[in-house]
């Protein structure tokens, strides 16, 4: 058994920080949103950000865009050309994907300052494009509401995890401890 164990020990030990790292993490994100009531179709405080957040994308391109709670769940209605094109919900903030993307970051973690770094680039970068990812989605709803379950099912998570994926390669292969060294002649 030691055998196997020394074997894997690099594969065990990213396992092991990865879980120790997403659970540590979602159980911070439920409590977070455990503060809000559910029953009073209390919307969190970070999802309303998003929300204004993608108002204020769209209005920067003179759309006519509104955002205004949803009176029946813990959402936040984004309204394009007066037309309720998106209901902004919790799932929709990506904080979620952020604490995936984090964790795997420990878990290939570096030297302290690159890792904290990346991670606060890193959460910024898909904070931003999933604002974007939620304003582009509102617009091409309305021009194409045939394709709504192949852009919202589709396009746009495979657009979200995809620049995920691609930040976790750069932190591999540049910054990570397992990135290769050049030799400097």
């Amino acid at each position: 058994m030691k055998k196997y164990f020394i074997l894997y020990k690099p594969f065990l030990l990213f396992l092991g920080k990865f879980l120790l790292t997403y659970l540590l993490l979602t159980f911070i994100y439920q409590s977070y949103l455990g503060r809000f009531d559910v029953n009073q179709n209390e919307t969190d405080s970070f999802t309303k950000l998003v929300a204004q957040q993608t108002e204020d994308v769209l209005l920067f391109f003179n759309c006519d865009v509104k955002t205004l709670p949803n009176s029946k769940e813990p959402a936040v209605n984004l309204y394009y050309n007066h037309k309720p094109m998106a209901r902004i919900i919790e799932g929709c903030n990506a904080l979620s994907v952020i604490i995936l993307f984090a964790s795997f970051i420990i878990a290939f973690s570096g030297k302290l300052k690159p890792t904290v770094l990346y991670i606060i680039g890193g959460s910024l970068i898909i904070h931003i494009l999933n604002v974007i990812r939620i304003a582009l989605l509102c617009v091409f709803m309305y021009y194409y509401p045939k394709q709504q379950h192949f852009l919202h099912g589709v396009v746009f998570p495979l657009f979200i995890y995809g620049v995920v994926f691609i930040l976790w390669i750069i932190w591999v292969n540049k910054f990570s401890k397992y990135a290769k060294k050049t030799i400097q002649s």
